[in-house]
């Protein structure tokens, strides 16, 4: 079950919705009529999490297959161009 809720609405309820997520509910919370937020259980907050650290990852071996042909450069060398450059402007 998804509730609506404002701003106004959440603050004097915020135990009741709370419990409402521990049980498994959504809220969706508005401002100005808008929806802004939404308070959810926290398994589904984790499992989105992993889902999104799954998603970058898979961007990220993406991106380094298709370069991988492409120089590289070390951190350590990354670095001392940083440094040196500063040092000699």
């Amino acid at each position: 079950m998804t509730d609506t809720i404002n701003v106004r609405q959440l603050r004097e309820n915020l135990s009741a919705r709370l419990d409402a997520a521990e049980a498994g509910e959504y809220t969706v919370i508005t401002r100005d009529g808008q929806p802004t937020a939404a308070l959810i259980p926290i398994d589904v907050f984790k499992t989105i999490e992993d889902a999104e650290d799954e998603l970058l990852a898979r961007k990220a071996d993406d991106a380094w297959e298709a370069e991988k042909d492409q120089p590289r450069v070390s951190m350590a060398e990354l670095i001392a161009d940083m440094f040196g450059e500063q040092a000699a402007g």
